[in-house]
């Protein structure tokens, strides 16, 4: 994943245009003190983000976007596959001790669940194992099918979605995670969904990350 990197002089064009448009490219290298030629690459880059415009004998106009704007739109073409990291799987069948175990080994937040077909069938998370626990059960022979979260009560997103699609879902269901899923037919006709992936809070500060490099 690359995003571009807006230089301390690329925002500094942005700010002298914003104050004085319409401006031409010898006015702008005029305030900083640089050739024409030197800023050319800033101004054809800034251009074709949509930050400024450009037109021929009047000079250089500020669009309105941002370059916040220009971040936001980027997290918008930002896609789950592209993101999204190994998901961890537990079958219906399995003990609520060895979800435990699982969850713990694999550092992870939420397991997702499948049934017999290998497909989406719930999802459990720290909290629900906490409960079975509190409740002093014998957490050798529950299964997690008895405390999961089922479908269709599950939120999901698919790969072509984009992470903050993701996001805005993690954030209004208050959850660990998303799984990322593949729409299937079965059979009989019917959806089901194979689980690719998992978008997780972490993986969401990874993109930050990497936008915040500069």
């Amino acid at each position: 994943m690359s995003i571009i990197e807006f230089s301390k002089r690329q925002k500094k064009i942005v700010e002298i245009v914003k104050k004085n448009q319409p401006i031409t490219s010898e006015q702008i290298a005029e305030s900083l003190h640089l050739t024409r030629a030197t800023l050319r690459a800033d101004l054809a880059l800034l251009t074709m983000v949509g930050i400024l415009d450009a037109r021929p004998k009047v000079g250089y106009f500020y669009t309105g976007n941002s370059i916040q704007t220009f971040i936001g739109d980027y997290l918008h073409k930002i896609k789950v596959e592209d993101t999204k990291s190994f998901p961890v799987i537990v079958s219906e069948e399995t003990t609520i001790y060895d979800a435990i175990v699982t969850l713990f080994l694999e550092d992870v937040g939420t397991l997702f669940v499948q049934n017999k077909d290998k497909y989406l069938s719930g999802v459990v998370s720290r909290k629900d194992l906490l409960k079975i626990v509190v409740g002093n059960q014998d957490i050798h022979k529950i299964p997690v099918g008895m405390i999961m979260t089922r479908m269709p009560n599950i939120v999901f997103v698919h790969d072509k979605d984009s992470i903050y699609d993701a996001a805005l879902e993690i954030m209004e269901h208050e959850i660990d995670s998303v799984p990322v899923v593949e729409s299937i037919k079965d059979q009989h006709g019917e959806v089901q969904y194979k689980i690719t992936g998992r978008i997780s809070k972490t993986n969401i500060t990874k993109v930050f990350v990497e936008i915040g490099k500069e």
